[in-house]
């Protein structure tokens, strides 16, 4: 086959800005077709509940259910589908799980905990923090079945101490994935529905007689997921709308190009707006890369969509020296970067945004994924800038506590009084005054 056309770009070239806008480029904006059937989608499980969640489950996944019953899968049946698997597969669910949870444990240990005080007057303050009661996630069925992501959403909350994890997953012609079933039973998840799409997001979100009403929900989804999400949004909580995987790939010429290659492989293999990018100050390295990719591309089962995911969004780019390489990762903020160098904690300390950081050449971002600990739902499209991945914190909540003794009364009450009455408001200025030592 002809060599894949990935953008080369050059920082040194007059017209770098514009290519590298153009290559950033991506609509988030949703099909108004999407956003109109999902309203009405959404609208229907709300008014008629269980009885909308079938009819559309039964449309769209060619399920042919009479009753929620048919719908929910037993704990034997997630105990079944765990002996189904091989005894190998058992292993690598479990050893991922362990880390997994191992990893959320030392979370909460470090930003979960409640804290109080009191000061000088004995005026008691702090924090109180408690799990949500209830949270659905969602993980796609079918062909996309991703066991790694029932991990990634359960356990850490489980280990927040979520009361009750109602899982949904769609079941195209009824056909049930044994790994994502056996990693609901090693993750602990409470109730699983198999149902999936708008109308599942809906359940979770307004509650049926059947699916209980959750407090947030969390998961990957296609376009009708992430527009209804965003639509029941208020109504529960929601992790985040993902947009394509991405990688970043910033590299000072010591790793195998093979190893970069097929890196940028494995994200450009979700789909064709995936997006995969190479950062590095050596153009002999980035021509072995070029040259890896063609040579190894023909050998991928998803060739056809690694090819079009980098040659419509995929970028090789050629920088002055690794310090910019580091500032253009942080213009980037990509999901996964990778810093591919033989001192990666020389760099580490100038990356301030990404999703996550894979230091060091052995640490690919596909040990990530599935295994390695940390979690893999991870912030896209740049909002690394300001958004963190899922953890423990996203199944949690935080309380304020404050109680006033009479002498710290006295004194804040003061203080609360002029300003409310420098704001119109006098109920909570008098709420202050009547606390007030009189004479």
């Amino acid at each position: 086959m002809s060599p894949v056309a990935i953008r080369h770009l050059n920082t040194a070239a007059p017209d770098f800005e514009a290519e590298f806008q153009r290559v950033l480029h991506w609509s988030a904006e949703t099909d108004h077709a999407i956003e109109e059937r999902v309203a009405v989608i959404l609208k229907d499980v709300q008014q008629r509940g269980d009885a909308a969640v079938i009819e559309y489950t039964n449309r769209f996944d060619g399920m042919q259910a009479e009753s929620m019953t048919a719908l929910e899968l037993t704990r034997e049946e997630l105990n079944a589908a765990f002996e189904a698997i091989t005894p190998a597969q058992r292993s690598a669910l479990e050893a991922a799980a362990r880390r997994v949870r191992s990893y959320h444990e030392r979370q909460l240990q470090a930003c979960g905990l409640s804290w109080q005080y009191r000061d000088e007057d004995g005026t008691l303050l702090g924090q109180k923090v408690t799990p949500l009661d209830r949270v659905g996630i969602y993980v796609p069925g079918g062909k996309a079945a991703y066991p790694s992501s029932v991990l990634m959403n359960a356990i850490p909350a489980h280990v927040a101490g979520v009361g009750e994890i109602i899982m949904v997953v769609p079941t195209p012609k009824g056909e049930k994935n044994a790994l994502v079933l056996a990693a609901a039973h090693v993750a602990g998840v409470g109730r699983v529905f198999t149902i999936g799409g708008a109308q599942a997001v809906g359940a979770l979100a307004y509650g049926t007689a059947t699916v209980p009403r959750v407090d947030k929900v969390t998961g990957p989804g296609n376009a009708y997921v992430a527009s209804a999400k965003r639509r029941v949004f208020g109504q529960v909580g929601i992790d985040m709308i993902a947009g394509p995987s991405e990688i970043l790939v910033l590299a000072d010429g010591t790793t195998p190009p093979d190893w970069v290659a097929m890196d940028l492989f494995s994200q450009a293999e979700h789909d064709e707006m995936a997006q995969s990018i190479l950062l590095c100050p050596d153009a002999d390295y980035i021509a072995q890369v070029q040259a890896a990719i063609d040579r190894l591309i023909d050998g991928m089962p998803r060739r056809d969509v690694i090819r079009a995911s980098l040659e419509g969004r995929g970028a090789l780019i050629l920088t002055r020296d690794m310090d910019e390489a580091c500032a253009i990762s942080n213009r980037i903020a990509p999901e996964h970067l990778e810093v591919s160098s033989s001192d990666p904690h020389r760099w580490e300390p100038l990356l301030r945004h990404a999703g996550a950081i894979f230091l060091g050449a052995y640490t690919s971002e596909s040990l990530g994924d599935y295994c390695a600990g940390p979690n893999h739902v991870l912030p896209t499209s740049g909002t690394a800038r300001f958004s963190s991945p899922l953890g423990v914190y996203d199944f949690q909540k935080r309380s304020s506590l404050i109680e006033v003794s009479e002498q710290g009364a006295q004194t804040l009450g003061v203080i609360a009084a002029e300003l409310a009455y420098g704001e119109g408001l006098q109920a909570h200025a008098q709420a202050a005054e009547f606390r007030l030592r009189k004479g």
